[in-house]
C-alpha cells in the first residue's frame, strides 16, 4: 500500500507525505472556510487556546472521480494531517474507476480507512514501544525526573485522534463515509425552486442508539457510557488514531469490560445517491462548526440555518472560497454575539473549537461577483422546525432568498427569518430558494416586501455637515417603523431591544 510513498518526504516528524498526490488537481467546484478555536474572556475578547487541529482534502481524480473530506483533530493535528494526506493516496491513485459497482466502492472506502489508520500507528510504533519501556522503570529521583520528561514528550508525540467525513463522487453518484461526529448535508433544488435538505447519516456518539447497542454487544456498560457522554475525553464512539482507546482500552474504566476493540475506525458508508440532474450543493462540516452553531441557537434548526446562510452567500459571491469563509465567519460572529449578549444560551458559548466548512456545488450558478465578502448584505439564520430522528433526515423550511444587485440593498418583512434581500442578478441562480421537508408538519416562510427604501445606497461623495455640525442621515427608518407598528398593533412590546434574546 505504501510503495507510492517517497521516503524522507516529511511534513512533520514521523509522518510521510505522498508526493504523488501533490500533482492531483484541486477541485474547482469546491470551496473551504476555516476558523481557529476561541475562548472568550470576561470582556468578550477571544483568544486561541491551541493551534488549528482540523484538516481537509478536495481533489479531482481520473475517470470523473472527486474526493472531499473534513477531519476534526483533537489533542494535536497529527492524525488529521496524516489522514487528509494519505487517504487521498489510498483512493485516487488508480484504486477507483468508472467500472466499479456500489459494492466495490464501499469495499474500497472501508479498506482505505483501515489501511490509513494502520499506517498511522506504524509511524508511532517506536514511540509507543519506548513509552511502554520507560513506564516500567522505577529510578532514583534525579534519573526519574529525566524519564518523566521523556515520557511527557512521547505522550505528546503519540496522543491525539481525529474524526472524519468523506465524500466521494464517482460516475456522478455520491458516497458518504463517516467516522465520528462531523456532518454531511445535501441540498437539492428542483426547477420550481423547491429544495430538499438531507442530513446524510448520524453522528457516532453517545446519543446514537445503534452505537450504544454495538458497545453493549461487546460487554460495555452502555448506560454508563451514555451517562458520561464521553469516552476518553471525546463524545465520538468511532475515531481514527487515539492509541488510548485502540490499544489501552482495558485500562479505561468505561471500556475495561469490552471483549474486543470498542472504539473503531470503520466508516459508516451511505450511498450511492445519484446526482444526475441534481442542482444544489453538498456541505461537509467539522464538529466544531456544528457545535458552535448549535450552542448559539440550539440543535433543532442548525441544518436549515446553515443551508440558508450558504444559499445567501452563493447568491452574492463569485468565489466558492469566499462563500465558505463568509459562512464560517458568520457562525463565528453569531456564537460570539450570543456569548456577549448574556442571554439564556450565553453559558453554552464561552468557547468553540476549530471550525471547517467545505462546499461542493452541483450545477449551481454563482453570482456575477459584483459584491465582495465585505460589501455583501447581511442575513440572519432562519428559525424553523427541524427533526433529526432519522439517520438520513429530510429537514424542511420555506424561505425566500433574493440575490442582491450591485447597487441597492433592500430589507423586507418576514415571518420566520430576517433576510436582507435585493434585486436578482441577471444570469444567476433562480432568486427564490425554498427548502422543503417530508418529515415535518409545520412550515415557516419568509416573504419580502418593501420598495428598497430602508437601506439606500450611499453616494460616492462624502456627506457634508449641516449648520449644526451633523451629517444628514443616509438610512431612512420610516418604513421600518411603519411595518413594525403594523405587526405590533396589538400593543405587545419586546424587551431588551430588537437584538437576539
Amino acid at each position: 500500500y505504501w510503495t507510492n510513498i517517497v521516503p524522507g518526504a516529511l511534513d512533520f516528524p514521523g509522518v510521510r507525505r505522498n508526493l504523488w498526490t501533490d500533482d492531483l488537481p484541486l477541485c474547482q467546484m469546491c470551496g473551504v472556510g476555516t476558523a481557529p478555536n476561541c475562548v472568550y474572556g470576561p470582556d468578550g475578547k477571544g483568544s486561541q487556546s491551541h493551534p488549528n487541529e482540523d484538516g481537509h482534502l478536495r481533489f479531482s481524480g481520473e475517470d470523473g472521480c472527486f474526493l472531499y473530506g473534513v477531519f476534526n483533530g483533537y489533542d494535536g493535528s497529527r492524525v488529521a494531517s496524516f489522514v487528509s494526506q494519505c487517504l487521498t493516496a489510498e483512493l485516487l491513485l488508480g484504486q477507483l474507476n468508472s467500472s466499479h459497482t456500489d459494492n466495490d466502492v464501499r469495499r474500497i472506502l472501508t479498506q482505505a480507512f483501515d489501511v490509513v489508520e494502520k499506517s498511522y500507528f506504524e509511524t508511532i510504533d517506536d514511540a509507543l514501544a519506548e513509552k511502554a519501556h520507560l513506564s516500567n522503570f522505577v529510578l532514583p529521583h534525579n534519573e526519574n525526573q529525566k524519564v518523566q520528561e521523556r515520557l511527557k514528550e512521547l505522550e505528546q508525540e503519540v496522543s491525539g485522534g481525529a474524526t472524519a467525513v468523506v465524500a466521494l463522487i464517482l460516475n456522478n453518484k455520491l458516497y458518504i463515509a463517516n467516522v465520528g461526529t462531523n456532518r454531511a448535508l445535501l441540498c437539492k433544488s428542483s426547477s420550481d425552486g423547491q429544495n430538499q435538505v438531507l442530513q446524510i447519516g448520524r453522528p457516532h456518539n453517545t446519543d446514537n442508539e445503534d452505537e450504544m447497542q454495538r458497545l453493549a454487544a461487546l460487554g460495555v456498560d452502555s448506560a454508563r457510557v451514555r451517562q458520561a457522554g464521553q469516552i476518553a475525553g471525546q463524545s465520538s464512539t468511532r475515531r481514527l488514531g487515539d492509541y488510548r482507546v485502540k490499544f489501552s482500552y482495558t485500562d479505561l474504566d468505561l471500556l475495561s469490560a469490552a471483549k474486543s476493540k470498542p472504539v473503531i475506525a470503520e466508516p459508516e458508508i451511505h450511498g450511492s445517491q445519484s446526482l444526475d440532474g441534481v442542482t444544489g450543493f453538498l456541505l461537509l462540516m467539522s464538529e466544531g462548526l456544528i457545535n458552535a452553531l448549535e450552542s448559539a441557537h440550539g440543535p433543532e434548526q442548525a441544518n436549515q440555518e446553515m443551508v440558508a446562510m450558504v444559499a445567501a452567500e452563493l447568491a452574492q459571491q463569485s468565489s466558492l472560497e469566499a462563500v465558505a469563509q463568509s459562512v464560517v465567519e458568520r457562525v463565528k460572529r453569531l456564537h460570539h454575539d450570543v456569548y456577549v449578549s448574556g442571554c439564556q444560551r450565553a453559558p453554552y458559548c464561552s468557547r468553540h473549537e476549530d471550525m471547517t466548512l467545505l462546499i461542493r456545488t452541483l450545477n449551481y450558478t454563482l453570482a456575477d461577483g459584483a459584491l465582495t465578502p465585505t460589501q455583501g448584505g447581511r442575513i440572519y439564520p432562519v428559525s424553523v422546525p427541524y427533526s433529526n430522528s432519522q439517520s438520513t433526515s429530510k429537514t424542511s423550511v420555506t424561505l425566500s432568498l433574493v440575490m442582491p444587485s450591485q447597487g441597492t440593498l433592500t430589507n423586507g418583512t418576514n415571518t420566520a427569518s430576517t433576510l436582507e434581500e435585493g434585486t436578482p442578478t441577471p444570469g444567476s441562480q433562480s432568486p427564490t430558494a425554498t427548502l422543503q421537508s417530508t418529515n415535518t408538519q409545520t412550515q415557516s416562510s419568509s416573504s419580502s416586501s418593501g420598495d428598497g427604501s430602508l437601506f439606500r445606497q450611499r453616494g460616492s461623495q462624502a456627506a457634508q455637515p449641516d449648520e449644526t455640525g451633523r451629517v444628514p442621515p443616509y438610512v431612512d427608518f420610516s418604513q421600518f417603523y411603519r411595518l413594525w407598528g403594523t405587526d405590533h398593533s396589538d400593543g405587545q412590546s419586546t424587551q431588551g431591544g430588537l437584538g437576539p434574546q
